[in-house]
């Protein structure tokens, strides 16, 4: 269910992109909420 998507955020951001800080969590998932709603593509609910 995407429990786990912020922890892989930040780990992919910090191999990925050393030199740049990660967003914080609050941030993270509201930008995720947001692009859902964006791009809603094909989900159930």
């Amino acid at each position: 269910m995407g429990d786990d998507a912020y922890r892989t955020y930040v780990a992919h951001e910090r191999s990925a992109h050393p030199d740049h800080e990660p967003m914080g969590e609050r941030e993270f998932w509201r930008e995720h909420y947001a692009e859902q709603d964006r791009n809603p593509g094909s989900r159930c609910c």
